[in-house]
């Protein structure tokens, strides 16, 4: 934990947590009165699955307290949520190709899983793609539906959640399909909830969508290139992003090292590249635009950093504040 000087970009170490093996993604409540980890695992007591621990947050110090871990049936998860009701953790399992619903107690401790969905299929990339990978986990603005990005099936899984039994039921239709080969990772939705974004690992692209909010259905109306023109180098996309305000998204490229930018149309949803900017490390695994929309923070995950960049809300650019923490293997940075 660092506090973050909101005047300058300046970070500061305050506390360190002990998360267990190989924590990745973090989500926190929406109280902030508790945060969750997947613990990016193949074997979790002596069984063939990861985990995902559970701590408080004190209110006064953001200190972290451990408070227990369950077993996330399904190995290497790598991206969780917590639900609009507060009720329940939703847990994305990479490398099995799943999904995990785990209560969330009154102490804000994990109970026993309430359902488990395995993925199954293959898609054309036999190394990538043997397959399923479960990559994200998004919800609407109502809890109602949720969004799986599987990168091994080129698949955007679309589910109904019942938050009163805690279980997920495919939607009519129940996926959308993506470009072959593409690699679904994370999706994103438009701050008006009419439009949505999904991020394509293996292929470099964002793909845009209109949203319908009562169907869940989604309708695609544009592809585009994260990477500029004259790249012909190693890379994969990771982490996107959208501003509070609706107007710009953004998207990271692992191999180019960078954050393309580009702009919303509000009335259509279509997006313009406005350029990419040099993340000043290797391998950016995930960002975040801050609360206030002031800061974007990078991490590094290769060169073990963690960089604060100043926002322009006018124009969507950011550039360098000169601050950089140095933390082993960042792979996730939230900002309360």
């Amino acid at each position: 934990m660092y506090d973050l000087d909101t005047s300058s970009g300046s970070m500061k170490l305050c506390s360190v947590a002990q998360a267990g093996p190989n924590p990745s993604y973090l989500t926190f409540d929406a109280s902030h009165r508790f945060l969750y980890a997947v613990n990016e695992l193949k074997e979790f007591h002596d069984a063939p699955t990861g985990a995902v621990s559970a701590f408080s947050i004190d209110p006064a110090s953001g200190i972290l307290r451990f408070l227990n871990r369950q077993p996330s049936h399904g190995t290497d998860p790598c991206h969780l949520m917590v639900d609009k009701t507060g009720k329940y953790v939703l847990v994305a399992n990479f490398m099995s190709g799943g999904v995990c619903v785990l209560p969330i107690l009154k102490d804000g401790s994990l109970g026993d899983a309430t359902d488990v969905i395995q993925h199954q299929g293959a898609s054309v990339d036999p190394v990538r793609q043997a397959g399923p990978h479960a990559h994200g986990i998004t919800l609407d603005e109502t809890g109602r539906f949720v969004f799986v990005p599987d990168l091994g099936l080129d698949k955007l899984m679309v589910y109904r959640f019942d938050t009163d039994r805690g279980k997920l039921e495919l939607n009519v239709p129940p996926w959308i399909d993506v470009m072959p080969g593409a690699g679904p990772r994370q999706l994103v939705l438009h701050p008006t909830g009419g439009f949505a974004y999904l991020i394509n690992e293996l292929n470099s692209t964002v793909t845009a969508f209109r949203y319908n909010r009562e169907t869940g259905s989604l309708r695609e109306i544009q592809t585009i290139s994260t990477l500029p023109a004259e790249f012909k180098g190693a890379t994969t996309c990771a982490e996107l992003q959208i501003s509070s305000s609706g107007k710009f998204l953004y998207g990271s490229n692992r191999g180019h090292d960078s954050i393309v930018i580009y702009t919303i149309d509000q009335l259509n949803g279509k997006l313009t590249c406005i350029g990419h900017r040099n993340t000043q490390g290797k391998t950016p695994r995930h960002f975040i635009v801050d609360p206030d929309g002031a800061f974007l923070l990078v991490a590094n995950q290769d060169t073990d950093n963690v960089v604060t960049f100043i926002l322009d809300p006018s124009s969507g650019e950011f550039s360098s504040t000169g601050h950089i923490i140095y933390v082993p293997t960042p792979v996730c940075v939230k900002v309360i």
